[in-house]
């Protein structure tokens, strides 16, 4: 083995970063993060240049540390995320390995086994925080296969530039699927299309009210009350300032879904037709755990059953910022912290 320690972090963004905080401040463990960017700031560097945060920056930190202001800017952009993210590491001397890449992760006797491409780790316990961004969903609409344009999905698109002048159709009714169309809405000729009809938040609310209503949920849920219905009872669609500009200027007026592909565009159950030269799936993600499936958790959804963020089939395993399901608004920057810092502690407990 390359080395022998009591925890693995795998995953080196803001979720395995908050993991490596809350270990360093447990005290007592050796750990390791590896990381499979070759530079710091995990997803947030490959993100499209005018992708804005929902939330100020004193309410977008991870624990420890304030993200500073940008200046000129309420919302943050994803480059300055990224440099957030570069000194937080540096700031706590967090010992992340890069670029390292986890093919598999596999029982070992008292310890688990964490197989890489550059060599192989044993542990004590192990967090997986990879996300979700290395596997985007495309759904398998009809016609798919045969439309003659160009299609991408969320990951892949870059900013309005390469879209100048055509016509472009973006399937998506969330935070990405609003500010791509944003992005293209006066340089392009655009169709916004939603699965349901697009719900946008009040203006006055962002990620700081987004985070008080998960957590709630998630407490309600805890004490077997009724369900708040948590962040989805207030809309889809968070109004940062491009894309409220672009909602109040007319150019947002979502499409229903299309229901299927056609050579030259989509095609409505009534016979509307729309033709195009480019579609933008901003259809969500998937979590990235191809590493776990040696371990045999999988279960619904392709969803590894946790209790937090400890995996029910296996106490040595905790899941980090995949989403609720592994703790309230685990998955921003936000809510992050909280869930790293049960797991540390329940991490602690267990080995010590």
């Amino acid at each position: 083995m390359t080395d022998s320690l009591d925890v693995v972090v795998i995953g080196g963004g803001q979720a395995g970063l908050a993991a490596a905080y809350h270990l360093r401040r447990v005290g007592g463990l050796d750990f390791a993060v590896l990381d499979a960017q070759p530079t710091p700031g995990g997803a947030w560097q490959h993100t499209w240049d005018s992708l804005r945060l929902f939330s100020p920056a004193a309410y977008s930190s991870l624990p420890g540390r304030l993200m500073p202001p940008q200046q000129g800017e309420t919302y943050p952009d994803a480059a300055h995320v990224v440099d957030y993210l570069t000194d937080y590491e540096q700031r706590y001397g967090l010992p992340v390995h890069r670029p390292v890449r986890v093919r598999a992760v596999r029982p070992d006797g008292r310890r688990l086994r964490v197989e890489t491409d550059s060599g192989t780790w044993g542990a004590r316990a192990v967090v997986s925080a990879t996300g979700t961004w290395s596997r985007p969903f495309v759904p398998a609409v009809p016609g798919r296969d045969t439309f003659g344009g160009r299609q991408l999905h969320t990951v892949e698109y870059g900013g309005p530039g390469a879209f100048a002048g055509l016509r472009v159709i973006v399937v998506g009714g969330g935070n990405s699927g609003a500010q791509v169309a944003a992005d293209l809405a006066y340089g392009t000729e655009l169709t916004w299309v939603t699965q349901r009809p697009a719900r946008f938040l009040a203006d006055d609310i962002d990620g700081r009210v987004l985070f008080d209503h998960a957590t709630a949920r998630r407490r309600a849920l805890d004490e077997g009350r009724d369900d708040t219905g948590g962040v989805a009872s207030l809309g889809d669609i968070v109004a940062v300032p491009p894309v409220r500009e672009a909602r109040d200027a007319g150019l947002l007026k979502a499409q229903p879904m299309f229901t299927r592909l056609t050579r030259t565009g989509v095609a409505w159950a009534d016979g509307t037709k729309a033709d195009a030269d480019v579609i933008i799936w901003c259809t969500g993600f998937r979590p990235a755990l191809s590493h776990l499936a040696p371990l045999g958790l999988r279960g619904a959804r392709g969803r590894i059953p946790t209790r937090g963020t400890e995996a029910v089939g296996e106490p040595r395993l905790h899941l980090l910022g995949y989403g609720d399901w592994t703790g309230p608004a685990s998955a921003t920057l936000i809510g992050v912290g909280r869930p790293a810092r049960e797991a540390a502690h329940a991490i602690a407990t267990l080995l010590r």
